[in-house]
């Protein structure tokens, strides 16, 4: 695999949100949730814990996590 530059600046609020959105829609995600604080509420599971995440960057960092383990455990990816 080939490794990725590094961001050339820090990611936006609209981006988080474009990625939160598809999370939501794609069901890898039960929610997520824009505060007026900028801060991310988070939750994988209808009955499970809201986590917090503290802005962008957290939401980039979840939906990269997500996006891997979705592609290590998909059949055929190994």
């Amino acid at each position: 695999m080939i490794p990725r530059p590094p961001r050339s600046s820090e990611p936006t609020t609209a981006e988080a949100g474009a990625w939160a959105d598809v999370l939501v829609r794609q069901r890898l995600l039960h929610a997520a949730v824009l505060t007026p604080t900028g801060q991310w509420l988070v939750q994988d599971h209808p009955a499970g814990p809201v986590r917090v995440l503290l802005g962008p960057a957290d939401v980039l960092a979840l939906a990269a996590t997500i996006q891997h383990h979705t592609r290590s455990t998909r059949p055929g990816s190994r």
